[in-house]
């Protein structure tokens, strides 16, 4: 049985490492089909495809637009967001309701925001690091003239995030996707009563959690394995082809210095974290998490990847099923290493724009907000663009060239939120296998295993 599940891995990662590079390929073409016939005064053929292909059949003034590739990727995105809140409720509850001893549930917790504080400090090194840098040499001084202003969101006190972690209402809490938080909450506290209780009393309820889950995991292996490589083709495709040169040129300093900064942890932060916190192979580790950080590319979202990665976990680098269902769900709401970097580099580059200086302590005040604000983004496209204004708010860049410099990230941040995202959930996956090593709970053989 084990055999079979790892023949039918091996393709499904070869498939999603041919849609990548199929996706990126059509998707440059199209980008460069754009911009021929726009400079060449054929607008309306551009339209006519746009209106076919690639239009958001939601937005105002589509209404007679197909969108068929829009469709396909919000189908394909929202099959997944579907049983999110299940997903989540039902595996942190049973990860919790099987670890009968409370020292050690308490030990594993210590262990796995101790992880995810570490990888997040060392990330905001970096965020910080480079932003200055980059601000410092006058690279973020760029022209944002003729945007507007009123496509920003409204800014919060980040510490809300620690308020929303316990719901005032259970059922408002599984009724929306973003009250993450608000679940887990729910799910910590359900799987200590089972556990005060005793396996004798919540027999039926357990058996009735763990039914939900193996339904919620039969669906979304299905759709990921089914569906997966092409739904990433589609998405890929969708997004290079909708967004322009116009949109890319007045913050490439911003694009270079974000992708750059990400690329680096994840190729170079994960594997040390994995060799000195873990010793364990690097090597073997970024071979292994490639589908899974090219799915969670692809998708723009942590919760869609979760499945896959929850399976990469236990079957390619071997952490315990336990370890994994309580690591994973977590952080995916909390763990948000790529959102802190994003957002630090953004909020450094708004700075500029805006002409505000940057002090020490304003970065370290940045800094702090970015880790708060970042544990409480929406495991979902485009969150981490929105919660930026919190950060902003927090610091007080709030004038009307900041604003505009925001309404520049919104337009142009959505291929770098997808790489956010892939560091996101490879992040997850370095926790778990540092806390299931730390715990005797990884079974080295697997992980080692080419």
């Amino acid at each position: 049985m084990e055999d079979q599940k790892k023949r039918a891995a091996v393709p499904l990662a070869k498939k999603m490492g041919i849609s990548l590079v199929c996706g990126l390929g059509a998707g440059m073409f199209l980008l460069f089909l754009r911009e021929v016939l726009n400079g060449s005064g054929k607008e309306a053929v551009w339209a006519v495809v746009n209106d076919l292909l690639f239009q958001d059949i939601t937005a105002k003034g589509a209404e007679r637009a197909l969108g068929i590739l829009y469709l396909i990727g919000q189908l394909f995105i929202r099959s997944l967001q579907l049983v999110i809140v299940p997903m989540v409720f039902t595996s942190i509850t049973l990860a919790i309701g099987q670890i009968s001893d409370t020292r050690t549930l308490g030990r594993i917790s210590a262990k796995t925001i101790g992880w995810f504080l570490i990888c997040s400090f060392f990330a905001l090194i970096l965020g910080c690091g480079a932003g200055i840098g980059v601000y410092k040499a006058g690279l973020f001084q760029v022209q944002v003239e003729g945007l507007s202003g009123d496509g920003g969101s409204v800014g919060a006190n980040p510490m809300n995030v620690i308020l929303n972690v316990v719901p005032s209402n259970l059922i408002s809490a599984f009724g929306s996707n973003t009250s993450v938080l608000a679940v887990v909450f729910a799910a910590v506290c359900l799987g200590l009563c089972m556990n005060v209780l005793g396996e004798e009393k919540t027999c039926a309820l357990r058996k009735l959690v763990q039914e939900v889950n193996d339904v919620v995991v039969v669906f979304l292996n299905y759709v990921v394995t089914k569906f997966g490589p092409f739904a990433i083709f589609v998405l890929l495709t969708r997004t290079f082809a909708t967004y322009g040169i116009d949109y890319l040129k007045p913050a490439l300093a911003y694009v270079l210095v974000a992708v750059a900064m990400l690329l680096v942890f994840l190729a170079a932060g994960y594997p040390l974290v994995v060799a000195l916190g873990a010793r364990l192979n690097p090597f073997i580790f970024l071979k292994k998490i490639t589908n899974v950080a090219v799915f969670g590319f692809s998708t723009s979202s942590s919760a869609a990847t979760l499945p896959l990665n929850y399976q990469t976990c236990t079957e390619e680098f071997g952490v315990d099923e336990a370890i994994a269902s309580f690591v994973l769900p977590l952080g995916m709401t909390i763990n948000m290493n790529g959102t802190a970097i994003m957002q630090v580099i953004a909020t450094v580059f708004i700075a500029g724009c805006a002409g505000y200086d940057i002090s020490l302590t304003q970065l370290v005040v940045v800094a702090l907000l970015a880790l708060i604000a970042s544990a409480g983004t929406p495991a979902a496209p485009g969150a981490g663009a929105i919660v930026l204004f919190t950060i902003l708010s927090g610091v007080g860049f709030v004038n009307e060239g900041a604003l505009l410099a925001y309404s520049l990230i919104l337009a142009i941040n959505r291929p770098i939120e997808m790489l956010v995202t892939a560091l996101n959930v490879v992040g997850d996956a370095v926790t778990s296998i540092c806390v299931a090593r730390s715990e005797g709970c990884l079974d080295e053989e697997k992980y080692n295993k080419r």
